[in-house]
């Protein structure tokens, strides 16, 4: 076992992983996107290699760079288009922002577009070729010059400030606020960048876009804000040619989202979600817009399936729709007239990044599973429940150090499912931990590099990957079952699978863990003050004083309209906030968070440290509890140096406490 590298966490975290797929024009080159650590060890670099559209094709780099390369899609002429900041080598070599390269089929990369800031991915027309990306301008630029005369000015002076308007003003790890988003055609002669948004202001903040076939109309989401804080997406369509847009979806308490238009133009596939409130859950569903909106959008009839990506057929007859579904993710074959599923494709996994063939025969994906990273797949569009042909890939994974297993009791009316991850079978059985998911709106259904069971299954431990209330893929009822976020109600579905699980003869209940992260890291804090039941706990990123992480967190607007505040809903507060438990917290914890984490700010972490450290009247040198601060990192550990701390440390903990318990220590 401990010859594979998921024992050793520096092994690991450098293994290449697929992130991406693009798929030719006409079908007949397949590009995945692949990640690994740079010659440092300091950051995850990516580039482009070319694999099979059949089986067996050797796959064949096509870039190479410290910078690496990502967002790759082809045009019609067979060149692909990707992002960098690699150096141009027809350039001066001190440009470092990110610009759109092209690679033609045969030949060198060679810079297609830059703009001051950098560019996003781009986005194909196609029909016409008409090559599209995101980027942004600084607030009071008048132009590409003078927005780029501005930066530099901004950084040589080391310039911070950002002048405030309204909300919001953070989004996961960066400032909102010094620069308006936009959106840009490349010129196909020159380059140049055509702003088709200059008055767009704030609207395109965290924009995402899709592109008709002609490349004569986007669809992009639009925001505007509205009063309390609030900054709902609608959705818009652009004319390319005058600039000219139309509201085609938005509401007061509505978000409409992820707008994918069909390559002919007549219809948008938009997630609509409504807020909720504090008595009422969200509502989230997959609806098909006319794009004239002359008639009423039409309802795709998905049951239990929690929508997360969607993409049309080339001829628009066909909408292929991948989501959270009982801790899997499969792929329905919808008709866009009538919204009903004509076939399932795929249930076996959870599947992205779909790419359909032009002749309307295969669909491309990623495949990954809770045993199985992502790896590139094709399927056959008028198959049902197909086993996926699995392609060659350029990183394939080393055999796992154990096996997953669907697991699930009831708990009154409901089935609460999860996976339980065990290593090879030996005279010992494994000590467990319990692994609770964020979100809380997700699923265990897929491969997770940055929490991944199988390194802790490869030190000797089981993991319990449980989908208790509020996750996704269930229905509607299942998340009304414990909304809005009752931590008790979550912890009694854990609790139930918990021991039911503890009970199997291949686990040792005597000796266990509790880990979690965002939601889940709230979850284990709630917990370590309701019980001492296990023997170590990590909390990562964890909320641990609700009426005030509700008002600092970037998403406060939403946080606050759901929840309301202590005095509207007092009780509500006094039962969920873990902060008002920790008298009672009893077990050793770990405390895990990033510096520049803004979905849960490291004033949560600070203010439980605290409160914990204050409280111990031992021995300062006894100290049971432990702080891992990641000071460059966000909500996530990006880094492959700080992830292999983060396995270490966390292994290390676990490991400590509970050798402890095995041995009767205090």
């Amino acid at each position: 076992m401990n010859d594979l590298p998921y024992a050793d966490p520096a092994r690991f975290v450098a293994l290449p992983r697929v992130t991406g797929l693009a798929l030719s024009i006409d079908g007949s080159r397949l590009v995945v996107v692949v990640q690994e650590p740079d010659t440092k060890g300091a950051r995850y670099s990516s580039a482009l290699w070319q694999i099979g559209v059949d089986v067996g094709t050797p796959p064949v780099r096509l870039t190479r760079s410290e910078k690496g390369e990502s967002g790759p899609a082809f045009r019609p002429d067979g060149s692909l288009l990707f992002v960098s900041g690699r150096p141009d080598p027809d350039g001066d070599g001190d440009d470092e922002e990110a610009s759109l390269w092209a690679l033609p089929e045969t030949g060198e990369p060679g810079v297609l577009a830059r703009g001051p800031g950098g560019v996003g991915a781009p986005v194909v027309a196609t029909g016409s070729g008409a090559v599209f990306v995101a980027g942004a301008r600084l607030v009071d630029a008048t132009d590409a010059d003078d927005d780029r005369r501005r930066r530099t000015e901004r950084k040589d002076r080391k310039i911070t400030a950002i002048l405030q308007t309204g909300m919001p003003i953070r989004y996961w790890d960066h400032e909102l606020g010094d620069e308006s988003p936009r959106l840009f055609e490349v010129d196909a002669d020159d380059g140049s960048l055509r702003d088709l948004a200059p008055d767009a202001g704030v609207a395109l903040t965290d924009a995402q876009y899709s592109v008709s076939a002609d490349g004569h109309t986007i669809a992009t989401t639009w925001r505007r804000r509205r009063s309390a804080g609030r900054f709902p997406h609608g959705v818009c369509l652009v004319d390319v040619e005058s600039g000219r847009r139309t509201i085609l979806a938005e509401g007061e308490d509505v978000q409409f989202e992820l707008p994918v238009i069909s390559p002919d133009g007549r219809r948008v596939a938009i997630r609509r979600m409504t807020d909720g409130d504090f008595d009422t859950p969200f509502d989230l569903g997959l609806e098909v817009h006319p794009a004239d909106g002359l008639s009423e959008p039409v309802a795709v009839e998905l049951g239990d399936l929690m929508p997360n990506e969607y993409v049309w057929s080339h001829d628009s007859r066909m909408l292929f729709v991948a989501g959270d579904w009982h801790g899997r993710g499969p792929i329905n074959a919808v008709d866009p007239e009538t919204g009903s599923v004509v076939r399932r494709l795929v249930v076996d996994a959870a599947y992205s990044n779909l790419c359909p063939s032009p002749d309307g025969r295969y669909l491309f994906a990623l495949r990954s599973a809770i045993d199985a990273p992502p790896t590139p797949v094709r399927l056959d569009t008028a198959l049902s429940d197909q086993q996926p042909v699995l392609l060659t890939t350029p990183a394939p994974t080393p055999p796992l150090p154990g096996r997953a297993i669907d697991v699930q009791t009831t708990v009154g009316d409901a089935v609460v499912r999860g996976w339980l991850c065990l290593p090879t079978p030996s005279s010992q059985p494994p000590p467990l931990m319990l692994w609770i998911h964020g979100g809380p709106f997700m699923s265990y259904n897929g491969w997770s590099w940055r929490w991944s069971p199988w390194v802790a299954v490869a030190n000797g431990y089981a993991v319990l990957l449980p989908d208790p209330a509020l996750s996704t893929g269930y229905g509607p009822e299942f998340i009304a079952r414990a909304w809005p976020h009752r931590a008790g109600l979550v912890w009694r579905d854990l609790e139930a699978l918990l021991d039911d699980t503890l009970a199997r003869p291949d686990v040792d209940g005597a000796r266990t863990a509790c880990l979690g992260g965002s939601f889940g890291g709230f979850m284990t804090n709630w917990i370590a003050g309701h019980t001492d039941r296990f023997d170590a706990i990590v909390t990562h990123a964890g909320l641990w004083a609700l009426d005030q992480q509700h008002t600092t967190t970037d998403g406060a607007a939403w946080k606050s309209g759901l929840f309301g505040t202590p005095a509207e809903h007092p009780q509500w507060y006094a039962e969920n906030s873990p902060h008002n438990f920790v008298d009672s917290i009893r077990t050793p914890m770990l405390v895990v968070h990033g510096n520049r984490d803004y979905r849960v700010p490291i004033s949560e972490a600070l203010r439980l440290w605290w409160d914990l450290v204050s409280r111990y009247d031992g021995d300062p040198d006894d100290l049971p509890h432990r702080f891992l601060q990641l000071t460059g990192e966000n909500h996530w550990v990006l880094s492959p140096a700080n992830a292999q701390i983060w396995y270490e440390t966390v292994l290390g903990f676990c490991g400590l406490h509970l050798a402890r318990s095995a041995t009767g220590a205090g």
